[in-house]
């Protein structure tokens, strides 16, 4: 089976949007791409710098929804070249991505670089867990310096990726990334 993005995101709803719109004759080309489901150097670099994503998950009522992780840059790891893995801190106790992942595993990951305008949008199959179920693991994911409870690890079983357009990506920027900018402005070539 192909492991091309546009098998999931191409339904065919999907193509006849792209038929009446225009776009259909470009993305039939983008459907014989080949495969990508294998994450590069390139890909792991990105996601390893990150520090948030968002990632959606289907209640078993159909709907979607979609939450926010964040953490210290590097907290979503790379695991081998189809494998991604965090560990789940103690939240609000809402437990609803949880819940959707033990339901359906089906999720998607959208990871942005909003100084650079860059998006990742990942399709995988997540597994959840206990954090004492598999203590290799559990050291493998886990940052020693993060001050956070982990109650669980997850696992995502990379089926397809894709870069998407950068237009449109308003540039924002972290305190960090604010502190970095003025920092190396200040110490210039012309800082005495």
């Amino acid at each position: 089976m192909s492991k091309n993005f546009t098998n999931y995101a191409f339904t065919e709803s999907v193509k006849k949007a792209q038929s009446r719109y225009g776009t259909r004759k470009a993305y039939e080309r983008m459907e014989q791409s080949g495969d990508r489901y294998r994450l590069s150097a390139r890909e792991a670099l990105f996601i390893q710098s990150r520090d948030s994503f968002y990632m959606a998950s289907i209640g078993e009522n159909g709907w979607p929804y979609v939450q926010f992780r964040g953490g210290e840059p590097g907290f979503l790891k790379v695991i081998d070249d189809i494998t991604l893995g965090y560990t789940d801190f103690r939240g609000n106790g809402q437990y609803i991505t949880t819940g959707n992942i033990e339901a359906n595993r089906k999720v998607s990951l959208i990871l942005m670089d909003y100084p650079n305008q860059q998006r990742l949008k990942i399709w995988a199959e997540a597994s959840i867990m206990e954090a004492d179920e598999d203590s290799a693991l559990r050291e493998q994911l886990e940052n020693p310096d993060y001050n956070g409870q982990t109650e669980r690890l997850v696992t995502l079983k990379v089926e397809a990726f894709d870069w998407n357009c950068p237009r449109h990506i308003t540039p924002r920027y972290t305190v960090d990334e604010i502190r970095s900018l003025t920092n190396s402005h200040e110490a210039g070539p012309d800082h005495k």
